[in-house]
């Protein structure tokens, strides 16, 4: 997959880094770092919807732009 070969690109904004800790409830820590050992974790599942990568793991599900890197949000399911 083209997102697990460009992880080191992974970034968010602002208010998406306040976003996902919110939805997550991670407290302080660093929310990309936490998206990342996700992401690469050999239990996701990764798929590329459109514009967008979802990857699922458990019940947690992180939307990543495919062009940017961008983590957009996380949720649990």
């Amino acid at each position: 997959m083209n997102l697990l070969g460009n992880t080191e690109k992974l970034h968010t904004t602002e208010l998406g880094e306040i976003r996902i800790k919110r939805n997550l409830s991670l407290g302080d820590v660093d929310a990309v770092e936490w998206c990342r050992k996700i992401i690469t974790d050999k239990a996701s599942h990764i798929e590329r919807r459109g514009k967008n990568y979802y990857v699922r793991n458990g019940k947690t599900e992180i939307t990543v732009n495919a062009h940017s890197y961008t983590i957009i949000t996380a949720h649990i399911k």
